[in-house]
């Protein structure tokens, strides 16, 4: 197949499939972070929020008709995707479309990832899809969608799991495949305790990403069945693929064959479900070649774009100065006659005299006063930090206000600083 035919080919599917983005999920693991916000509207890398990145996969994609299914604390996310993500045109039946829990089906919310997409199957029927794309909204990777869905239909799949090779150690958090040398899938299991090595790297398992296509009849058909079933738990993982495998004809997509602009040659996927992993992956950003790169014109991350002011960066003082050194600082941003070291600074964050900030991710709307000393810590959005504040340095002092990690990672917020604000974050 010729370049402009193989364009046409996925430009073809990509018209007749219809993303659903799961958006619902509460994200413990991430402590306070999530305490007012669903995981996908957590910020992340100094101006987007999480559920970006699927929704900016989907655009780039030429997938243009998208449904995100919200549950938890969602007014955030909502907010956010209202206004930073109306710009497709309804003209052309392109669409991101809000799909509360709002018992449609049965007096219940979603109780499961499997039941999320039943609940809004009448919805999915209407827009009348050949292919649907089910989508985690709470990962950090860069994926082209189109190849995913052409691999699934060169293959004639009922239905297809992206995957990709992960440490045997953490495969208790993920489902784990085994496939047949034409990527047949022929055994999954949900979060095993004795998963199964990849053949010849026994180091290493294959792990569902959480992302799968579909033929949408035969998705219909079998959410009606797993809703049947009353010893199912209706999730996908847990119940609808087991019971696909052996049955039907499921495949695995290997993400190395449709990961965008991998800096380092390995496919960057990262769950920032934890504080360790959430601070690990901002402060990446900040490194001379960061292993995501959001400097790619050809497949940009798309957000609500504020209309703030270049970032700002006064006195030139020996002690005091305003500079930020190995780090990124959105607009918006003061730095006053303070230092910023290997950090990243959302929006509008004012760093005033006498301050050091290191190694630290700082979210929107922070005021950090005069003579602060932070280090590996993060600090959540509008938090009035008071001068003369240390954190990051004594982890005992710090654990008697502040939560801190296993790894020492200090995380602050409004209410551990008894601070009273809107809950909408």
């Amino acid at each position: 197949m010729t370049q402009e035919a193989d364009l046409r080919f996925h430009s073809q599917i990509t018209r007749n499939s219809i993303a659903l983005i799961l958006a619902g999920g509460r994200g413990s693991r991430l402590r306070q972070l999530t305490d007012w916000r669903a995981k996908p509207a957590v910020p992340f890398g100094g101006k987007f929020r999480i559920i970006d990145f699927p929704l900016s996969n989907c655009v780039n994609s030429g997938i243009r008709r998208i449904g995100v299914a919200t549950q938890y604390k969602a007014q955030s996310l909502i907010s956010h995707i209202q206004h930073g993500w109306g710009f497709l045109d309804g003209r052309f039946k392109e669409f991101v479309e809000l799909l509360p829990a709002q018992q449609r089906i049965e007096e219940t919310w979603y109780q499961g990832t499997a039941d999320a997409v039943y609940q809004n199957i009448d919805i999915l029927r209407r827009h009348d899809p050949q292919y649907v794309l089910i989508l985690g909204g709470d990962h950090v990777y860069k994926m082209d969608y189109s190849k995913l869905l052409a691999d699934h239909v060169e293959k004639s799949a009922d239905m297809t799991v992206a995957c990709i090779g992960i440490p045997v150690a953490e495969a208790g958090a993920f489902g784990v495949m085994s496939v047949n040398n034409d990527w047949r899938v022929t055994s999954f299991a949900e979060k095993p305790a004795h998963p199964t090595p990849i053949p010849g790297q026994p180091g290493q398992v294959l792990a569902s990403m959480g992302i799968y296509v579909f033929n949408a009849s035969f998705l219909f058909e079998q959410l009606i069945h797993d809703h049947d079933e009353r010893r199912s738990s209706h999730d996908f993982g847990k119940d609808l693929i087991p019971y696909l495998v052996p049955r039907h004809k499921v495949f695995a997509h290997r993400f190395f064959d449709s990961c965008v602009n991998m800096a380092s040659g390995v496919p960057y996927w990262r769950d920032v479900g934890t504080i360790d992993a959430y601070w690990e992956a901002n402060l990446d950003l900040t490194h001379v070649t960061p292993d995501l790169n959001l400097y790619d014109e050809d497949w940009p991350i798309w957000t609500h774009q504020e209309q703030l002011p270049p970032a700002k960066f006064v006195f030139d003082d020996d002690d005091r100065r305003g500079q930020a050194l190995d780090s990124m600082v959105s607009g918006g941003c003061i730095i006053s006659g303070s230092t910023v070291r290997r950090s990243l600074l959302f929006s509008n964050v004012q760093v005033r005299s006498y301050s050091s900030i290191e190694d630290s991710v700082i979210l929107p709307n922070v005021d950090i006063g005069r003579n602060v000393s932070l280090r590996r810590v993060i600090v959540d959005k509008n938090c009035m930090i008071p001068p003369g504040l240390m954190a990051g340095f004594d982890p005992v002092e710090d654990r008697k206000r502040f939560h801190v990690t296993e790894n020492g990672v200090t995380l602050i917020t409004p209410e551990m600083l008894n601070q009273k604000i809107h809950h909408v974050r």
